[in-house]
């Protein structure tokens, strides 16, 4: 992705009379008086055009905690005003380029383009463009029953969390609006939002972690300003202010990249299995996907899956992520316990597909025998990825086993939460797997 300098446009001859008449000697106006800023942080120092915007929204009473948090943030301080982030650059998506707005200044959008962002933060928006977060938006629409959602469940359900990659991606969806600070955003708790409930609780299973006991005994003692890359550069030094166990950004962000990659990503599927035994269950489970076709061939759903970066289609791929992680483990622990915990995880995962390709065969052989309807717009094989938008009963747990249950089998061992992989997970998906099998003897018999 290519960004653009921002070019500074000055305001309208109105808007510098305006400017220079404010700063005469009548003194300070009553809402001069409403904004509290920091010491050190001055409204002389700001630009002509953020005070006219300061003055405008304080007068009328609008939005005032967006003007309390920008007092207070690290912007105010370096005189980054309102103009500099709401007045779109060169090349901004179209998405912010014709949001609707109700300011008087007709270049204002609410919305903030992260081309805005790059002009001082190139380095951390090149690497958010190469990201999975960059891809969010791409990956809940390229999902089959996206379209099929009522639209305001679409927006304010899935879309609240995917709208991180809307409009070339949303840098206030971790450094929240207007205060936008990297501290808060290195706290596990700027991901919970996002990363937790049904089919991805990484905010419970951390939080209930031994990781993330620790950091709830002794978080609030630890210096959040410092950057990630200097948390545990001095292994062996003592200091109460020092993080003793990671946060997401540490584990998933390394030295502060704005890529958060997973090895496994989204589905924890990968391409070229070395495992003869792995490869047969995830093949069934390709099928379930609808990737593959009867015959083993990519079908126009592979595309998909690649564009939305939700799984690793080379062997290359997975082995630098997992590298990468496994690295940051090492930081504190031990090179061989790492290794040897991860691949232990990976051990897990296996299993859990065995569970979920021996149900996509159960399901898939009623349809093949006729006694399961199968509407004629599917693949010809049970759509995993239709999620809760499928008919019959034993489809809708065979979607929930592998949504769920699945999910928090694998990412529990991932995230060292033992009641997450097995009661949670594990356990449950053996709950799924004799269930969806007792059903489907019971529509055989019926049908017979």
């Amino acid at each position: 992705m290519k960004y653009y300098p921002i070019r500074h446009i000055s305001f309208a001859v109105s808007a510098v009379l305006w400017a220079a008449a404010s700063v005469s000697a009548a003194g300070v106006g009553p809402w001069q008086t409403q904004l509290k800023l920091p010491e050190g942080v001055t409204l002389d120092s700001q630009t002509a055009e953020t005070q006219h915007c300061l003055e405008c929204h304080i007068t009328k009473g609008i939005t005032g905690s967006a003007i309390r948090d920008w007092a207070q943030s690290g912007h105010a301080a370096g005189n980054i005003g309102c103009e500099t982030c709401h007045v779109p650059v060169d090349g901004a998506a179209d998405g912010i380029l014709k949001a609707p707005a109700a300011c008087e200044d007709k270049r204002v959008r609410p919305k903030v383009s992260s081309r805005n962002c790059a002009v001082c933060h190139e380095q951390q928006a090149a690497q958010f463009a190469n990201g999975k977060h960059a891809l969010a938006w791409v990956a809940m629409n390229a999902m089959p029953g996206t379209a099929a959602m009522p639209p305001d469940i679409a927006e304010r359900g899935c879309g609240a969390c995917h709208s991180i990659g809307r409009d070339e991606g949303k840098c206030d969806s971790c450094h929240t609006r207007h205060l936008f600070s990297a501290a808060e955003a290195r706290r596990p708790e700027a991901c919970q939002t996002c990363h937790m409930g049904f089919d991805h609780p990484q905010w419970e299973m951390y939080s209930t972690s031994k990781h993330g006991t620790i950091y709830q005994l002794e978080g609030d003692k630890w210096d959040w300003n410092k950057p990630l890359g200097e948390w545990f550069q001095e292994p062996y030094h003592a200091s109460s202010d020092t993080a003793r166990t990671p946060s997401c950004a540490f584990c998933h962000m390394e030295d502060g990249d704005h890529g958060v990659k997973t090895a496994w990503g989204f589905l924890a599927v990968r391409l070229a299995e070395d495992d003869p035994e792995w490869q047969g269950f995830r093949n069934v489970i390709f099928q379930g996907l609808g990737v593959v076709d009867e015959k083993g061939q990519p079908t126009d759903r592979f595309g998909v899956v690649k564009a939305g970066d939700v799984a690793r289609l080379t062997k290359e791929e997975w082995e630098a992520e997992r590298a990468r992680v496994q690295g940051q483990c090492a930081k504190c622990h031990g090179a061989t316990f790492a290794a040897n915990s991860l691949a232990q995880a990976d051990r897990v995962l296996k299993e859990a597909d065995r569970l979920m390709a021996e149900a996509v065969t159960v399901v898939e052989g009623l349809y093949k025998d006729g006694i399961l309807e199968k509407p004629k717009d599917r693949p010809p094989h049970p759509d995993l990825l239709q999620f809760y938008n499928v008919e019959n009963p034993i489809e809708q747990q065979l979607y929930v086993m592998f949504l769920e249950h699945r999910m928090r089998t694998y990412q529990g061992a991932f995230h060292m939460n033992p009641d997450y992989l097995h009661w949670y997970g594990y356990a449950e998906m053996r709950r799924d797997l004799a269930e969806i099998t007792a059903e489907a003897k019971r529509m055989r018999e019926e049908h017979q």
